[in-house]
């Protein structure tokens, strides 16, 4: 954290009005949905409970679009805005229509395209044992170097050397937990749930005490800044030194078993008020 950040509070001391009044839930997916590198089932059945009691809820992830046509189709969530904010889906059910933005016309992705992978290509001649990601065939805007789910493992230290080469060649770069994801454009996991929230809800601006932003790594920081009610699952502490803005609160447990602690409280104040407003 810099010097001026706040560390997080544990989740417990989140106050039961600020739990009760969420309606939408904006979740990172790799090491916060999933839990070594599988979705468990406590983070589904939560995933299902929040959208049984109306609560919209919106992977915001680094993951390829391929990945997101899939999560939009057949997760109970009401839309997922992938590859670090480039583009959202969402599924109109009724309709069973996709709708899909991207942050780019076709012509200005493709242009991007070879100096994005050149760029690659140096960061991982600088940084041995570095590899493109396994989901880099799905993804549109973006390139990922993998440097600890199919390559490696190395540390944050050789992700960060990575992450540089692409900002030193002009490019936008973000570590995650798994991947340093690079693109040219200027955008990041806020700017995209901004045009998602315009699109089909109201202005983000309008709506964001009434939004959770769920995370646990480096690249979380824009959402953890967007909304007074963030939360980093426990294995966000490592990345904490270096992040601007922190979550607000943590929780007891990591990855998909953090978001269940979450989804639980959530779902317990609001049972609470109900039971307050009857008496």
């Amino acid at each position: 954290m810099t010097q001026e950040s706040t560390p997080p509070r544990p989740l417990s001391d989140a106050p039961a009005t600020g739990l009760a009044g969420l309606r939408y839930v904006l979740t990172d997916i790799d090491d916060t949905l999933t839990t070594d590198g599988r979705l468990p089932a406590e983070a589904y059945s939560a995933l299902q409970a929040l959208d049984a009691a109306g609560i919209a809820v919106i992977p915001v992830t680094g993951r390829p679009a391929g990945w997101c046509d899939a999560i939009a189709r057949h997760w109970p969530v009401a839309a997922v805005v992938g590859e670090n904010g480039a583009l959202w889906y969402a599924l109109d059910r009724q309709a069973r229509r996709m709708l899909r933005w991207q942050a780019q016309t076709e012509a200005e992705r493709l242009a991007n395209r070879a100096r994005l992978m050149a760029l690659a290509d140096a960061a991982m001649a600088a940084v041995p044992g570095a590899a493109i990601a396994a989901d880099q065939p799905f993804r549109l805007f973006d390139v990922a170097v993998d440097f600890c789910e199919d390559a490696g493992p190395l540390d944050l230290g050789a992700a960060r050397r990575i992450a540089q080469v692409f900002l030193d060649g002009g490019a936008e770069a973000k570590v995650s937990s798994i991947h340093v994801n690079a693109w040219i454009g200027g955008w990041d996991k806020r700017a995209g749930i901004e045009a998602l929230f315009a699109a089909r809800f109201r202005l983000f601006a309008a709506l964001r005490d009434s939004v959770a932003f769920v995370g646990d790594s480096g690249n979380d920081a824009p959402l953890f800044g967007a909304v007074p009610f963030s939360v980093g699952v426990a294995n966000v502490a490592p990345f904490l030194a270096g992040m601007a803005t922190p979550p607000a609160y943590i929780t007891r447990a990591e990855g998909g078993a953090g978001f269940a602690e979450f989804a639980d409280a959530l779902l317990q104040a609001r049972g609470a008020m109900r039971e307050e407003t009857a008496a």
